[in-house]
């Protein structure tokens, strides 16, 4: 059976339902769950730019399992938002990195503002994207060639799939359950976390 490597990038300030949720999603995600031959289809690790702790909002403190440097090749990749992006879009070393992984992940998804992170790389020019009601604006006037939708939980062009605010996120990664293993794994997935959702 397949499994898929999920990454989800850190750094300080970053909102911590906007990484905690999709890792939840990802992590618990099972097949025949109750059963003895159960298989974990994700496999779900943490990068920041140095591998070393971070400190999330409100005072979390994380350790990342990778540095940009040692992190595997991953099929999924999360970029989250929060405060800590407004300094991160002024990161040359991150957005590269970012932009570079594009190349290797077959999907690549953002949460809140994780969407001005892809924006800055230039890999939503010409596409639609989505992010946190409040960022709406600023990611239509600072990034016009983006296509901003409102009003929804996320958006998804294929390869890469936006979400909006914090626990929009939690959508997003439980729709990409449902695109590589069905809405019942999705469902299933949903009923786990007590999470009410239509999929």
């Amino acid at each position: 059976m397949q499994t898929w490597k999920v990454g989800i990038l850190l750094f300080d300030d970053v909102e911590v339902l906007d990484f905690a949720g999709p890792f939840e999603v990802f992590a618990v995600t099972a097949l025949n769950r109750w059963q003895p031959d159960h298989h974990e289809p994700f496999k779900v690790t943490t990068i920041s730019q140095t591998g070393e702790c971070i400190t999330a909002r409100n005072g979390l403190k994380v350790t990342p399992d990778y540095s940009l440097d040692t992190a595997p090749r991953y099929d999924l990749l999360v970029i989250p938002g929060g405060k800590g992006v407004r300094l991160e879009l002024d990161n040359p070393l991150l957005v590269e990195w970012i932009r570079n992984q594009y190349e290797s992940v077959q999907w690549l998804t953002s949460v809140c503002t994780g969407a001005l992170l892809l924006a800055q790389a230039g890999l939503l020019n010409g596409l639609q994207a989505t992010t946190h009601w409040a960022s709406i604006e600023r990611l239509r006037t600072d990034y016009p060639e983006v296509n901003v939708v409102e009003h929804v939980k996320y958006v998804d062009m294929d390869r890469i799939v936006t979400s909006a605010g914090i626990s929009a996120g939690i959508h997003m990664a439980l729709h990409m359950v449902s695109r590589l293993l069905g809405r019942e794994v999705a469902r299933d997935t949903a009923h786990h976390m007590e999470y009410d959702i239509e999929l």
